[in-house]
């Protein structure tokens, strides 16, 4: 791991100190959800992408939105269902809306963001049910949204990424739909907070163990939906038969740990699995487009989508 965080994610995070913005599992929740969005959503414009479209699709229990983004360039494009972060607690497609613009521009792909029901008031698997049933729909509707058929990705950040994981699993146990490639920024992978990783930056780089202990218990209904693999996928028996994957974790973040265990049990059930360390960035980076602008969150998203790129073609 860097010895030092990059000067920018010092400069970001004396700010909130200076702030004195209280740990969001300190607030309550109607608070820390409005504080995350506050912290998430930039002044600035946004980064243009061809077009933005606001709709809702047939849910498991009743319309879930989505927002689909196309690329500028012509003709279908490969489609990536994306799911956004925020402990399955918070957040939302305002939250993530930049990141999903970048990553519509860096993939050249068409991006569905799903708003997916939020813990506790809907716990687990509500919300995994409705990104499920999203990805089943666009692998249904491709054609109808200018995306290719056959050429599906599914996407997320942190809790995100649990999501998009658990959505292959069930994608793989009930027989589709098929997805070609997963992306899985800074997972949590475990109901558990006993890593090195949780002891070595249990505070003070945004995410927190605290933090990360409300959003599992507020998520899971019990300890033996913590044991789920849907839930906390490295408690599966096995993880073969999974699309290719591109895993990235941070040097400073509570679930580095996590990541890099799911990276290895992946690889060693035979998935191939490209994982990516940022030694020197904390948890969330990727939604750091502006205020600050993150070079190394740029470079990611680059990262990623040149991975996506040469996988979907």
């Amino acid at each position: 791991m860097a010895s030092t965080l990059d000067p920018q994610v010092q400069e970001y995070l004396h700010g909130l100190s200076e702030q004195g913005l209280p740990p969001l599992y300190r607030l309550p929740l109607a608070e820390a959800r409005k504080t995350y969005r506050d912290l998430s959503v930039p002044d600035e414009p946004p980064e243009p992408v061809d077009s933005v479209t606001d709709r809702t699709i047939p849910g498991p229990d009743g319309e879930v939105p989505i927002r689909i983004y196309r690329p500028t360039t012509d003709g279908p494009r490969p489609a990536i269902a994306f799911f956004h972060g925020g402990g399955w607690m918070l957040g939302g497609i305002e939250t993530h809306d930049a990141l999903c613009r970048a990553l519509t521009n860096a993939a050249d792909c068409v991006v569905v963001a799903v708003d997916y029901r939020l813990a506790p008031e809907h716990r687990f698997p509500d919300g995994l049910e409705d990104c499920y049933a999203a990805t089943q729909w666009l692998a249904a509707n491709a054609e109808e949204i200018g995306a290719t058929p056959g050429a599906l990705a599914v996407a997320g950040d942190s809790a995100g990424a649990t999501l998009a994981l658990g959505v292959s699993l069930l994608a793989r146990d009930r027989g589709g739909p098929s997805i070609d490639y997963q992306v899985l920024a800074y997972p949590p992978a475990e109901f558990s907070f006993e890593t090195d990783s949780y002891e070595e930056n249990a505070q003070g780089y945004f995410l927190t163990r605290k933090d990360m202990e409300r959003f599992w218990n507020g998520y899971v209904r019990s300890e033996l939906d913590g044991d789920h693999p849907y839930a906390a996928p490295l408690q599966a028996d096995r993880l073969d038969g999974l699309p290719p994957t591109f895993l990235l974790t941070c040097g400073f973040d509570p679930l580095r740990d996590d990541g890099r265990a799911l990276a290895d049990r992946l690889d060693a059930a035979g998935v191939p699995t490209r994982h990516v360390q940022y030694d020197d960035m904390i948890h969330g980076f990727l939604t750091m487009l502006a205020d600050p602008e993150l070079d190394r969150a740029r470079e990611a998203i680059d990262e990623i989508g040149d991975a996506v790129r040469s996988e979907l073609g």
